[in-house]
């Protein structure tokens, strides 16, 4: 690819691609593996969401998705905030028409009576069945089936997606240059997605030459890998729908054309879909995303978590402590195998609303409104528990008898977690530490700390750097005597000044710089709640013991990110009552992403 990314339009059709043979259809000349395939999405601000009947009307005002934000619905807040909302919809005032409400899949037909107009205008997608699916979809544990009888699997597209039009064009000058827009209203379409992809993507390899990475390149098995360990790089687009497969003949006008309607196609829906992919871009998120796995990539400090046997299995990577974080939504009996021992647990029912790692890494950008974290509060995920492993030690988990599978085990073990699925729920492994992967592997380097504060408690926050994974000063172990003067003597500075961080207050945004961090070091953490005067420990065996185990209180959420439960004993299980992000890489080069 001679270091070049390469991005190209699905098109406008819909499933059916224009082909009238009834079934969905996937051009195979727009999907080579080797492609970025770009979708569309259209895009609705507080300001043009209330002049969309769509939005506004359907069914009727105050059970259509406009009225039902407006008036707190959690259910229907909580699905827009995972679409790239920001703000709690009541409080969204003058800004109105810069703040997004919602993000759907580009489709511009309506169907009225026995008339479908316009003839096309809605984003493609589906699945090529002439070719395999390709490797970074099947890491990120995907197999793209397509809905036409007989079914197939293979590549699926799109990859990605952008704003295609509907209630958001793109103003551009005329063909001399002169201003536009041409035409009236503005330019529309995958063909003006795909270039919004292509100058992100521009934008992007300036700060990796800024941070002295090469170009992206041949950027799929970047871009999936940063889906995987940071899901909030992309607006997941659960809305809408790209059915439109048809036959010519028929009762229904289309643009002067008799057609028959199939009803083959896709529908939007949580994480990657046939309409939308992985969705829609958080460019800054994202940039940060890519650089870290550039530098991890380029400088790896650390073995893997977990690395893949001879049998397909998982072993442990290194002597470490590793966290089993439980999520299940009627509560699940959970199996481990640790070597050659077995332990079991059980686990209450997680929250409806219980936060996400996609939530949690959205809740740290400074202008997240405080409102939507403090409504999403006290919302229990599982049970979390610690236990030792050696290296090479098997590690294997089952959810009420199921075997669990870790589908993207191979894109995040590098990053220091790993999710077991099951139909019952999920159990992630994560470790309690942070490796510093520094921008150029580079020594005394400054790390910027983002915390986001869900706890109504006065806490604040250290970082020391131990000796292994397992949390060791000097031959101490977490929980040993002296080890907690032995963690102060390590402690990082903040660029400021002082050893610890205050938290922000109860749904605030706050932060800071962590100086002189070497590559490779580990950094822990510790948690002080002044309110109650408790201390926790990343390394639950620092922590208090109840029914015989020690409590756990820190809950991975994805790439060098944390959640703390600041109560003894284990409190509500929020574990979002001060969430913590570790970025060793943004301030580097001109400090475009801090």
């Amino acid at each position: 690819m001679r270091n070049i990314t390469m991005v190209e339009a699905n098109n406008d059709w819909g499933s059916g691609w224009n082909f009238a043979n009834g079934l969905a259809n996937q051009a195979i000349n727009v999907s080579s593996p080797y492609l970025l395939s770009i979708g569309g999405t259209s895009l609705s601000t507080f300001a043009s969401a209330p002049l969309d009947s769509t939005i506004s009307t359907t069914p009727y005002p105050s059970q259509a998705l406009y009225g039902l934000a407006m008036a707190g619905d959690l259910a229907t807040i909580w699905r827009l905030v995972q679409g790239g909302l920001t703000v709690l919809p009541h409080n969204v005032e003058a800004d109105a028409a810069e703040k997004t409400f919602l993000e759907s899949v580009w489709n511009s037909l309506t169907l009225t009576g026995n008339s479908l107009q316009p003839s096309f205008g809605m984003g493609d997608g589906g699945v090529d069945t002439t070719q395999a699916t390709p490797s970074y979809q099947a890491a990120f544990g995907l197999t793209p089936t397509t809905v036409n009888p007989g079914g197939g699997t293979g590549r699926g597209t799109p990859d990605v997606s952008a704003n295609s039009g509907g209630n958001m064009l793109y103003a551009g000058p005329n063909w001399d240059m002169s201003p536009g827009p041409t035409p009236s209203g503005g330019y529309w379409g995958t063909s003006a997605a795909t270039p919004l992809w292509a100058s992100l993507i521009a934008q992007i390899d300036a700060i990796f030459h800024d941070q002295g990475l090469p170009n992206l390149g041949y950027a799929n098995d970047l871009i999936y890998t940063a889906a995987a360990v940071a899901p909030a790089s992309f607006n997941d687009i659960t809305y809408g729908n790209n059915v439109m497969s048809f036959l010519y003949g028929g009762p229904i006008d289309n643009d002067g054309t008799q057609i028959t309607l199939t009803g083959y196609g896709y529908h939007a829906g949580p994480g990657y879909d046939l309409t939308t992919g992985l969705g829609s871009p958080n460019g800054t998120l994202l940039a940060r995303a890519l650089t870290a796995i550039g530098h991890s990539q380029m400088h790896d400090s650390s073995p893997d978590m977990l690395d893949l046997d001879d049998q397909g299995g998982w072993r442990s990577g290194a002597e470490q402590s590793l966290m089993f974080q439980a999520m299940s939504a009627h509560g699940a009996r959970g199996d481990l195998t640790l070597g050659s021992e077995n332990s079991s647990f059980s686990s209450p029912a997680s929250g409806a609303y219980a936060w996400t790692s996609r939530f949690a890494q959205q809740s740290l950008q400074s202008d997240f409104d405080a409102d939507l974290v403090r409504l999403y509060d006290k919302q229990g995920l599982g049970v979390a528990m610690q236990t030792h492993l050696s290296q090479d030690e098997h590690l294997g988990v089952s959810i009420n008898s199921t075997s669990a599978q870790a589908v993207q085990g191979t894109l995040t073990a590098d990053f220091g977690f790993a999710d077991f699925l099951s139909s019952s729920g999920a159990v992630r492994v994560a470790r309690p530490v942070a490796v510093a992967e520094t921008a150029g592997g580079r020594d005394d380097a400054t790390a910027i700390v983002r915390l986001r504060q869900n706890g109504e408690d006065s806490l604040s926050l250290t970082f020391y750097r131990v000796d292994d994974l397992s949390g060791s000063i000097a031959g101490r172990q977490p929980g040993d005597a002296g080890y907690a003067e032995a963690a102060q003597a390590r402690a990082y500075h903040l660029v400021g000044g002082g050893t610890s961080i205050n938290g922000p207050g109860y749904g605030e945004f706050l932060q800071a710089g962590l100086a002189n961090i070497d590559a490779g070091n580990l950094v822990a953490m510790k948690l002080v709640n002044h309110t109650t005067g408790d201390t926790f420990w990343g390394f639950s065996q620092g922590n208090e013991v109840v029914a015989g185990q020690h409590v756990g209180h820190l809950w991975s959420y994805g790439l060098n990110t944390w959640g703390w439960e600041d109560l003894r004993g284990g409190g509500d299980r929020d574990f979002n009552d001060l969430v913590v992000q570790l970025d060793f890489t943004s301030q580097s080069g001109h400090n475009w992403l801090v």
